[in-house]
């Protein structure tokens, strides 16, 4: 199996995250459907492999999903390990099970879902054992602990009040509920659609729209409070 590559920088903010009201993504309704349909074929094809026996089929599954399903897992444990043994355990799971799917099986769904379920039962059972990762973001900075090693200037004010409002924002993100949390990190930072994230928590296109919408207002009302905002103030 392959291994993941570790990035010295995991990029938490790519946009604006708490509109007033659930925006739908808009891209080209055909060029996404290709794009979908092309790699639900490739899926298709490696299953079909890896169900023969033929070792191929799951590596080509690992090199198509193991940066997307990285990088959902980090934001949803904060922890660089942690976030490539669930990946791992993921594709194990895949390999055990490998006979007992469908061949219709939509992977891309079958694989997040897995690794939401794996990622929840872990931060479920973080939150039973606490412990101090040097991975792990500082309260104060929102970085890892590791860069407060070497030696550097103060950052400026600007900088700070950034750190700020990043490291508020990833605890918020931390708190959510986990079916809130998975359509978020799945719409917000995986670009899914509706329907894609709909398959992963078994909910509407509706359901899912409603999930996002609430995720995005517990964003907003936990940021402006901690950050003194005018949500505090009501």
């Amino acid at each position: 199996m392959s291994s993941i590559s570790e990035s010295s920088e995991t990029p938490w903010v790519t946009g604006p995250l708490v509109p007033t009201e659930p925006t739908p993504v808009r891209s080209d309704p055909i060029r996404a459907a290709t794009v979908v349909t092309d790699t639900a074929a490739l899926d298709s094809a490696s299953l079909a492999a890896l169900r023969r026996g033929e070792d191929s089929g799951l590596d080509e599954l690992i090199r198509r999903w193991e940066a997307p399903l990285f990088t959902f897992a980090w934001r949803y444990v904060q922890n660089t390990a942690d976030a490539q043994d669930l990946v791992a355990e993921a594709f194990v799971r895949l390999y055990r099970q490998r006979d007992r799917l469908r061949p219709d099986t939509r992977m891309s769904a079958w694989l997040f879902t897995t690794l939401a379920n794996l990622c929840h039962n872990h931060h479920r059972w973080k939150r039973r054992h606490p412990t101090v990762s040097f991975d792990a973001p500082d309260d104060a900075t929102g970085l890892p602990l590791s860069a407060h090693t070497s030696s550097s200037a103060p950052a400026p004010c600007d900088e700070a009040e950034r750190d700020e409002a990043l490291a508020a924002l990833r605890q918020a993100i931390d708190r959510l509920p986990h079916d809130l949390k998975t359509a978020l990190i799945l719409h917000h930072y995986e670009h899914q659609s509706y329907r894609e994230i709909g398959r992963v928590t078994g909910c509407s296109e509706r359901g899912v729209e409603t999930r996002l919408y609430r995720a995005k207002q517990r964003l907003r009302e936990e940021i402006s409070a901690h950050l003194g905002g005018p949500a505090a103030e009501r």
